[in-house]
């Protein structure tokens, strides 16, 4: 699977969250890799979670909550207009550091496991190793190997190049070269 700066860009967020395919999360991690543009959108995202994840970020000083209250409860008064839109920044305000919060107890900070060991990347793999790719496939193989779906539509190419294009190594066959 190739893919190019638009969908990098428009699954960023999943991708931060863990919550895309393995191919896919492959794909953006070859395009990432190659692309300066999008290493830095994921870099920018990745800061901006974390500022606002950051609880640093949303102290308040010494006798705020006693103000607050003091300033809602006069904004409260009937006033007309002026009243309803003290109290709808009051409430924006709100939602905003609850949200924060909820950001911060989010699961993008943790970097979880990949689910399926046939999502493994290949560590170590020879990048000049020649191997066999399947058209139809997102695996490659070592020559030989009986786990070859469809053997009439193969083709052989350099490891670094099927990684590059996000080919998965065979769990069967280049098993020594997957991370534990």
């Amino acid at each position: 699977m190739v893919v190019n700066c638009e969908e990098v860009w428009r699954e960023i967020s999943n991708y931060l969250d863990g919550g895309i395919e393995p191919d896919l999360r492959l794909a953006m991690e070859a395009h990432i890799r190659g692309c300066r543009r999008c290493a830095a959108v994921l870099d920018g995202t990745r800061n901006v979670v974390q500022l606002y994840g950051d609880e640093r970020m949303l102290e308040v000083p010494m006798g705020f909550s006693r103000r607050l209250q003091h300033r809602l409860e006069e904004e409260n008064r009937p006033h007309g207009r002026r009243g309803f839109l003290g109290w709808m920044v009051a409430a924006a305000a709100s939602v905003l550091v609850a949200s924060s919060f909820e950001v911060a107890r989010s699961s993008v900070f943790s970097h979880p496991e990949l689910r399926s060991e046939h999502a493994q990347p290949g560590a170590g793999v020879p990048p000049n190793m020649l191997v066999v790719v399947s058209t139809d496939g997102k695996t490659f193989h070592a020559a030989g190997c009986p786990f070859i779906h469809d053997k009439t539509h193969i083709q052989t190419i350099v490891a670094r190049e099927a990684l590059r294009q996000g080919y998965a190594p065979c769990v069967r066959c280049m098993k020594k070269y997957l991370t534990a």
